[in-house]
């Protein structure tokens, strides 16, 4: 089970600490302590509430320079994973991604529902809609 300290929880959310201290007081999450004692919330508790919430995360790859242009930091809020392919959703912010890929990719970066995650997106077509203007 994936479980996030206090601080960490805070910055997906997009929130202080605090916050995340009184949601944990109101029931909103369950407290935990780690092996090094300290309190850790639920990553499960963690993404649904995310995604109730629609909050932008940091992207925690800090540094990291990458050709993509639309990256989208996330909590990993489903999968459906069968012996081959996997479905992935992520809740960025107010956006949900779903990602199609292999259940062996899904196994080897450790992906489970509370696990944060960067989705990458490069397209060669993007369709631009606008509303009916009635004249």
């Amino acid at each position: 089970m994936s479980r996030l300290r206090i601080r960490d929880a805070a910055r997906y959310l997009g929130v202080s600490d605090d916050t995340v201290r009184r949601l944990v007081e109101n029931g909103t999450f369950t407290r935990f302590v780690d092996d090094g004692g300290r309190a850790v919330v639920d990553g499960r508790e963690l993404a649904t509430h995310a995604k109730g919430q629609g909050a932008t995360l940091p992207d925690p790859a800090g540094s990291t320079r990458s050709s993509a242009r639309n990256r989208f930091v996330g909590i990993v809020t489903d999968l459906v994973v069968d012996t081959v392919m996997a479905q992935v959703e992520l809740q960025c912010g107010p956006h949900r991604v779903v990602s199609l890929m292999s259940a062996e990719a899904v196994r080897d970066l450790g992906l489970e529902v509370g696990s944060v995650a960067v989705a990458s997106v490069k397209a060669t077509m993007v369709t631009v809609e606008t509303p009916d203007v009635d004249d």
